[in-house]
């Protein structure tokens, strides 16, 4: 812990993090109006103390949108990112324990999957598909479990003839007692830093894609579908356009810090470097 908040800028990623999740926990109690209640008499006003981030072209409270559209983008993160970590373990174990055929099929896969632009795939997939938030969210995970293959995999290769599990296996234990207890335990740092700075990504693609309109679907609110309104008015409504784009940048900045800030940590020679 002293070497992870030792670091300025980890403390700041710990922080924003923190406030964002906090801001979306108490989003009810915080928002000062409903979120998709339409006003005809407040269409499009700017910045005010009646409402912090103006309105949008429904009269809508940019703020309590914002604060709800937190919400979204972070629950897509967290749950696309465990889909993705999820599988990852899974093959990435399975491919680093056992080698020879079995690493060569996953990892031919791995490199299939990895020959295709991630974002275009996703594009791909929606466009078979009703969006809504659900399906953003199965679908980031399952396009996103390479590179936590790649790592697990590379973890058990490292760790597959070490003492402890050459002890273990000497001693009678089970391929799946020698994963799931003394193998696995022992990669969890760098999965954990791979999930964190994930979560930066999923929450940045859940935006690009609501952005488009292949996301969250109005009147619901995200990050990326106020942009979109953004979009429309941004000639005399810069407010809708600023918020969000700060919104989305400063998260995925904090996770960013905070990721790099424990792989820093629990890696000296990244530090050094």
């Amino acid at each position: 812990m002293k070497k992870i908040f030792s670091n300025p800028l980890t403390i700041a990623g710990f922080v924003i993090i923190a406030s964002i999740m906090l801001l979306a926990l108490f989003a009810p109690f915080i928002a000062p109006y409903d979120p998709d209640a339409i006003d005809v008499k407040a269409i499009l006003l700017g910045p005010s103390s009646q409402h912090f981030m103006g309105t949008d072209g429904l009269g809508r409270d940019v703020f309590s949108r914002m604060l709800y559209g937190a919400r979204i983008s972070l629950l897509v993160g967290f749950v696309a990112v465990g889909i993705a970590t999820l599988i990852g373990i899974i093959l990435g174990a399975i491919a680093g324990f056992y080698r020879g055929w079995v690493d060569t099929v996953i990892m031919r896969l791995v490199d299939v999957m990895l020959s295709i632009p991630s974002f275009f795939l996703i594009l791909a997939v929606i466009a078979f598909l009703t969006p809504s938030i659900w399906n953003i969210m199965i679908v980031i995970g399952l396009t996103s479990w390479m590179g936590v293959t790649r790592l697990v995999r590379a973890e058990f290769l490292s760790l597959r003839n070490r003492e402890f599990v050459l002890a273990a296996q000497t001693l009678g234990a089970k391929d799946f007692r020698l994963i799931f207890t003394h193998l696995l335990p022992n990669s969890l740092t760098p999965i954990i830093v791979s999930s964190i700075l994930g979560i930066g990504s999923a929450v940045l693609l859940e935006s690009g894609l609501s952005f488009l309109g292949l996301g969250v679907q109005p009147p619901q609110a995200s990050w990326g579908n106020i942009l979109t309104d953004g979009k429309i008015y941004i000639q005399f409504a810069w407010w809708l356009s600023l918020f969000p784009g700060l919104a989305i940048l400063i998260t995925v900045l904090g996770y960013n810090l905070l990721g790099d800030g424990l792989r820093d940590a629990y890696n000296p020679r990244s530090s050094q470097h």
